[in-house]
């Protein structure tokens, strides 16, 4: 056993892992396939990997979303009269399982308390419990009475009392309920708990890794749950400021750049606007950057519409300017190319060549100006002499991927998003960054309008979108977000757009777009929308991003709740950008058969237009997540962080990851391990 305390911890974590003599630790847990584990087959495997749960590490990762409160006990002779959930406790007499439909299987067991009573308890779809269900056995169960007898929820084997008193609740779905994700999580622990790695010195007097997971998953109360999630939310700040610190340590040089001149002088000439009061603040601060030979490291972040592409493209020219090149990188081809329609348009007045590469390239590039996706990083792409990188929606590519663009170039570079965060955050999370934020869209966009509509009043949205129509506008509609490949997502899209084009638009022109089509239909599709050649764009959500038509003044997106509450703001941001009012119409199930969390975000839309205040709602919805990362499935790599009440833990991982990084500091191997690690946080 070993407890390690600290002051910023609360509670006592205790847990015992004994260790075999002359046992051997299994292959590190990020590679040992969950399957392994007694209960696994194929079938539950692929169900789990639908939550990111591949490997045992990343099951014993999986962190509750909340505990259940504890359950009055009963006995069984007066569960009759009991209401709601409730505990019993007795010894089992008999079990046995039986298929059920559908390949499901129902484990009976008879259990017998000291009141005399007795009561046959269910459990759903765990074979496996028959084989520990043996007379005799202790149990303490928590679930309801049915007319078949007792439903359980939870369980205890033995004489612990834990679960069936404090129950966390996993995120979890109809075919991996949060009871089954419970047992999982034992088991893992239970079979692999000893073997986890535990990077940090003792002499931080923390707990221990795997005592805080033991914590987390099964804790005694409240405050033991926080005490283990905080020692866990610490040890991937670390890892996260680690890699910021390894960012930072850069002996890399960039030209300095002359006083904006004459070519930029008609650059804000060729704009149809004036540049607005933010666009202009974070202009300022990209030339003091660009006046450096230290390598600008700059986030740009700003909301849906605010025009942070007019501030990117004065960033490239100032590079073109100086004789120089610059360079976009997006996430997709789709961004990619519509980022290389609206500059091209902007530099052909100017006499600037603009040039597109999205797929295999090798060799030299010439262009003044060229956007890509990551094509731009290959080893084989040569820039003639790169000195602005401009990164666009940087949340997307991981650390190394940003880096790449500029690695060896000496180029000054500038991060995009339009997923804004708090600027506090951002300015801790983001370390290696100064931080420029475009807060408001320019004067003359209205607010979209935005409300929810029940699926049973769907026919109403698709006619408020025909009198759009009508007035000679166009929309989108968003196909519902699928859980499948990107190839059934296209089929789906594909067959939505004939329904619609014989259904509720018959009469209208439908296009339709989503990642499949090849880059010159995708091109073409485009072209069309935007000269008016289409009235609706059928879209997956390829359009999340990147796609600014002025007339296009309503959306409908179907099957909204099972959207993230960001990607449902990045979607509604396609509307709006003229000076028409809009409208996005939130298409939902009935309102009783959603989620709380879902029915939140969906309020949330409807209640502000503001971006960063929902970025704020989007914090206390879901955990904070990919920060850094390279995957595109939203904020979910940062697993036990809570950003908004550990802000004291996000200092003191900054201050103790300039310790680690010491090379001859004593904990100098401890920072290695832990950025070795951080792999399965997306960070490295």
């Amino acid at each position: 056993m070993m407890t390690r305390m600290h002051p910023g911890f609360t509670g006592v974590v205790q847990h015992h892992w004994p260790k075999p003599r002359g046992w051997t630790p299994p292959q590190h847990l990020d590679r040992l396939d969950v399957s392994s584990l007694p209960g696994v087959g194929p079938t539950l495997a692929k169900r789990l990997r639908t939550f990111g749960i591949s490997s045992v590490r990343d099951l014993l990762d999986h962190a509750p979303r909340r505990y259940e409160s504890a359950a009055e006990q009963v006995p069984i002779a007066k569960l009759g009269l009991a209401e709601g959930e409730v505990a019993i406790e007795g010894r089992i007499v008999s079990a046995r399982a039986r298929p059920l439909r559908g390949r499901r299987t129902l484990v009976n067991a008879t259990v017998r308390d000291e009141s005399g009573g007795q009561i046959t308890a269910q459990f759903f779809n765990q074979p496996w419990l028959v084989e520990k269900l043996v007379p005799g056995a202790h149990v303490r169960l928590r679930g309801k009475l049915s007319r078949y007898g007792f439903d359980v929820k939870s369980y205890d084997l033995g004489e612990a009392r834990r679960t069936a008193d404090f129950a966390p609740v996993y995120p979890a779905s109809e075919q991996i309920p949060s009871a089954r994700l419970r047992e999982l999580v034992r088991r893992a622990l239970a079979d692999h708990g000893r073997f986890l790695p535990d990077p940090l010195p003792a002499e931080l007097e923390l707990p221990t890794h795997a005592d805080a997971l033991a914590a987390l998953h099964f804790p005694a109360d409240e405050d033991e749950a926080e005490a283990g999630r905080r020692r866990l939310a610490l040890d991937e700040l670390l890892a996260l400021q680690l890699v910021v610190v390894r960012l930072r340590t850069t002996d890399a040089t960039a030209p300095s750049l002359a006083e904006p001149g004459e070519l930029i002088a008609r650059y804000r000439e060729v704009l149809p606007f004036t540049l607005t009061e933010h666009q202009e603040r974070a202009i300022t601060e990209i030339d003091l950057d660009l006046a450096q030979t230290t390598p600008m490291q700059r986030l740009l972040q700003g909301d849906v519409g605010s025009g942070k592409t007019v501030v990117a493209l004065y960033a490239l020219l100032r590079a073109v300017e100086s004789g120089r090149q610059g360079a976009l990188m997006a996430p997709t081809a789709t961004l990619a190319e519509q980022h290389f329609l609206t500059v091209e348009s902007l530099c052909a007045p100017l006499g600037v060549e603009v040039a597109l590469l999205t797929g295999a390239v090798k060799g030299d590039v010439e262009a003044p100006v060229v956007v890509g996706t990551h094509a731009l990083i290959q080893p084989d792409v040569r820039f003639r002499d790169l000195a602005v990188a401009v990164v666009d929606e940087q949340h997307r590519f991981g650390v190394e991927q940003r880096k790449a663009l500029a690695e060896n170039r000496s180029a000054h570079v500038l991060h995009m998003t339009a997923t804004p965060i708090p600027r506090t955050l951002a300015l801790t999370i983001y370390g290696d960054l100064a931080v420029s934020e475009i807060a408001k869209p320019p004067a003359d966009r209205k607010p979209i309008v935005t409300a929810r509509v029940g699926a049973e009043r769907s026919s109403d949205a698709y006619t408020r979108l025909r009198v759009h129509l009508d007035a000679g506008r166009q929309a989108y509609v968003v196909c519902p977000l699928i859980e499948q490949s990107e190839t059934r997502l296209a089929r789906a899209a594909q067959a939505e757009a004939e329904r619609l084009r014989r259904g509720e638009l018959r009469g209208y022109r439908v296009g339709l777009l989503h990642g499949k089509l090849k880059p010159a239909d995708r091109r073409e599709v485009m072209r069309q929308f935007k000269e008016h050649e289409l009235d609706v764009l059928v879209a997956t959500t390829v359009v999340e991003v990147g796609v600014d038509v002025p007339n296009a003044t309503i959306m409908i997106v179907q099957e909204a709740d099972r959207f993230g509450l960001a990607q449902l703001h990045q979607l509604r941001g396609r509307v709006g950008r003229g000076g028409e009012q809009s409208y996005c119409l939130l298409i939902s199930r009935p309102f009783e058969d959603l989620t709380e969390t879902a029915d939140a975000r969906l309020d949330a839309l409807v209640g502000t237009t503001d971006g960063f205040e929902l970025a704020e709602v989007d914090l206390e919805l879901r955990r904070e997540g990919q920060l850094l990362g390279t995957r595109q499935s939203g904020w979910s790599d940062l697993r036990f962080t809570k950003l908004r009440r550990d802000r004291d833990l996000i200092e003191q991982a900054r201050e103790l990851a300039a310790g680690l990084r010491d090379e001859d500091g004593p904990w100098h191997d401890a920072a290695e391990e832990l950025l070795a690690g951080a792999d399965h946080l997306g960070l490295a």
